[in-house]
This record gives structure tokens, C-alpha cells and sequence, in this order.
């Protein structure tokens, strides 16, 4: 599975304090409610899809694995886009995902 994308690294080294005010504000989004970390992902997995975002799709598809979501819970939480995003936005979102799945599953 891979790791932190190289881009965002870097931008942290550069704006560490940048970074470390975005993590603590991330951190305490987090903490802020009842969600489990699980749930917590596939909701921000449904939000990055919906913004259309692959980097962030496919990070939170790789921290949603690492929380504990299964496969299908994942793919499960994208066909949820369908209704409200349109099936064209929902199929790119799946591809993003699925390109994910499938590098864990060759590891």
C-alpha cells in the first residue's frame, strides 16, 4: 500500500508550521465527534469523491483500509455517490478506489 504522497511531504518540510497547524486542525476535526475511525474515512472518502479530488481519494481509500474497512465496505460507501454525485462522477471516484485496491492486493 503506499505511503504519504512525496508532494505532501514536502510541502511539510517546506510549511512545517503550515503542516503542523493543518494536522492539529485535522486531529481535532477527528476528535470533535462520535465516529469511529472507520466511519470516520469512508465519510471523508464520500467528500473527496465528491470534490473530485484523486489524491485525496485515494488517501483516504488507503486510511480507510488501515482502519479497518473491508473491500466491499469501501467500494459500498463510493456506490453511495451514484444518486447524489451522478453515475459519471461515482465511476471515476470507483476507478480512483479500485486502483488502490488493486495495488494492495498485488502487495
Amino acid at each position: 500500500m503506499g505511503g504519504i504522497p512525496k508532494f505532501y511531504t514536502r510541502f511539510i518540510e517546506r510549511y512545517p508550521d503550515v503542516g503542523a497547524a493543518y494536522q492539529d486542525l485535522a486531529k481535532a476535526c477527528k476528535e470533535a465527534g462520535p465516529l469511529d475511525p472507520k466511519t470516520a474515512e469512508l465519510v471523508k472518502l464520500g467528500i473527496s469523491i465528491g470534490a473530485g479530488t484523486s489524491g485525496a481519494t485515494r488517501s483516504h481509500t488507503r486510511k480507510a483500509l488501515a482502519a479497518g474497512a473491508s473491500h466491499d465496505e469501501i467500494v459500498h460507501a463510493v456506490l453511495m455517490a451514484t444518486t447524489t454525485l451522478g453515475f459519471p462522477n461515482m465511476m471515476r471516484g470507483l476507478a480512483w478506489v479500485q486502483d488502490v485496491l488493486e495495488a494492495e492486493d498485488s502487495e
